[in-house]
């Protein structure tokens, strides 16, 4: 299997504040093991509704390692304090082209 993408969305309480705290956390994930890439997607017909998408070599070097590290805990103190609910994260490969 190749790389997996977390989809996380996110419902924002301050939609500015939220994406300036996201570039201050992307090298927390950048840094992360088996991170390969992340992008921050808006939402236009929604536009408190958040996508981040972060592709990893595989769901545990997100939901294990990534999780249990200090550059986790440190991405959620910038980005929680924004967060109208709790995130909804799934994990999707590519199955066709």
């Amino acid at each position: 299997m190749g790389p997996v993408v977390e989809v996380a969305e996110i419902k924002v309480t301050d939609p500015a504040a939220f994406e300036a705290a996201v570039a201050a956390a992307r090298p927390y994930f950048l840094a992360a093991e088996g991170c390969l890439d992340l992008a921050l997607h808006r939402v236009i017909e929604t536009p408190d509704i958040y996508r981040l998408l972060v592709k990893w070599r595989s769901v545990e070097d997100h939901m294990v390692t990534f999780r249990a590290s200090e550059d986790f805990q440190k991405w959620r103190a910038l980005a929680s304090p924004y967060f109208a609910a709790v995130p909804t994260v799934t994990h999707s490969s590519a199955v066709a082209f």
